[in-house]
C-alpha cells in the first residue's frame, strides 16, 4: 500500500503555522523573560509565532 498525500513528514511542510504547542510557547516565552521557573504549563498566555 501506498501513503496518502496529506500525511507528509513533518520537515516537508513548508506552510506557516499559527498554533503552537505547549512546549514551543514555554520556549518563547523563556526566550521573552515571561517564564518563571515553576510556572505551569497549563493555563498559557497567547502567544504569536516567531516569523
Amino acid at each position: 500500500m501506498t501513503m496518502h498525500s496529506s500525511l507528509k513528514n513533518a520537515a516537508q511542510i513548508q506552510v506557516r503555522r499559527n498554533v503552537l504547542k505547549r512546549f514551543e510557547r514555554v520556549d518563547l516565552l523563556k526566550a521573552e523573560g515571561r517564564w518563571k521557573d515553576g510556572d505551569r504549563g497549563f493555563g498559557l498566555v497567547k502567544t504569536k509565532p516567531a516569523e
